[in-house]
């Protein structure tokens, strides 16, 4: 996955300590996206806008707030967050991931 043309905002976007980082890239049509690592570690995050997280390096667990159990995502795997909500993501190596904010 390549992304041709893009913004990079230099400020990076730092959650949990460190643990979690990421950088923010808008495309020529204006899409925001999120480029970051994730280290190994239990994370909730909320959202406002809704979210389709692609893992592209890594194994981890996610359980949005209106499920009740955990599911298992690896490289080349999506799941999608609603806006307005929040999800946890237990992440046991090294996961590398694209967040596409959908509008």
């Amino acid at each position: 996955m390549s992304f041709k043309n893009v913004e990079v905002k230099k400020k990076a976007n730092v959650y949990h300590d460190g643990k979690v980082t990421s950088r923010t890239v808008v495309t020529p049509t204006g899409e925001m996206k999120t480029l970051g690592v994730m280290l190994p570690g239990t994370y909730r995050f909320s959202t406002q806008a809704a979210e389709q997280m692609d893992v592209t390096q890594g194994h981890c667990r996610v359980k949005l707030s209106n499920e009740q159990s955990w599911r298992d995502f690896q490289a080349g795997e999506s799941f999608h967050v609603p806006g307005n909500s929040h999800f946890e993501i237990e992440v046991t190596d090294l996961l590398d991931y694209v967040c596409h904010f959908i509008k």
